[in-house]
C-alpha cells in the first residue's frame, strides 16, 4: 500500500506544493509509489495554482506545480494520510490544534533536513524562491532515503 504524504504550509501557493512536487519527482525517479498532496493552513488562496515565481523556479529544476490547486486543510486529513509534514513551527501548531484525537501527529518536514534548522522560509515574503527549494529538495531526499529505508 503506498504511503500517504500531506505537506502544509500557510497558503498552498509556494512552499507545500513546491514540496509536493519535488518529493513526487524524487520518489518516481527511485521507483516508490506514493499519494501525494498539499493544502494550507489557510484558505485564502483555495482553488488558485501555486504562485508563479514558486513554479518558475521549480520548473527551472525540472519540477512541474503546474497540475496543483491550493486548498485548505481539514480535520479529515489527519486521518487520510499517514504522515503530515509542516513547513514551520506556526504550521505546526495550528495543525496541532486542528488534529482530532486519534489523528495522525503532524510534524515538521525539515526533520529530514536538519542543518537547515527547523523552518523553511516562506518566499511569498522573502522573495528567496532558489534558496527555499534548496531546502526543500534537501529535506525531499532525507524524506525518500527515509522511505527506502522502511522498504518504500
Amino acid at each position: 500500500m503506498a504511503k500517504r504524504i500531506l505537506f502544509v504550509c500557510l497558503g498552498n501557493i509556494c512552499r507545500s506544493p513546491t514540496a509536493e512536487g519535488v518529493v513526487r519527482a524524487l520518489a518516481k525517479a527511485e521507483g516508490l509509489t506514493l499519494e501525494l498532496d498539499s493544502c494550507g493552513t489557510g484558505g485564502w488562496h483555495a482553488g488558485e495554482p501555486p504562485h508563479p515565481p514558486a513554479v518558475a523556479a521549480a520548473r527551472a529544476r525540472g519540477y512541474d506545480l503546474s497540475p496543483l490547486r491550493a486548498r485548505q486543510v481539514t480535520r479529515d486529513d489527519f486521518t487520510r494520510f499517514d504522515r503530515i509534514y509542516a513547513m514551520d513551527r506556526a504550521n505546526l501548531r495550528d495543525l496541532q490544534a486542528l488534529r482530532p484525537e486519534g489523528g495522525v501527529e503532524p510534524e515538521l518536514f525539515l526533520r529530514h533536513a536538519p542543518q537547515h534548522g527547523d523552518a523553511v522560509p516562506d518566499p511569498w515574503y522573502t522573495g528567496e524562491y532558489d534558496r527555499t527549494l534548496d531546502m526543500i529538495e534537501e529535506a525531499a531526499r532525507g524524506l525518500i532515503a527515509e522511505l527506502r529505508a522502511e522498504g518504500g
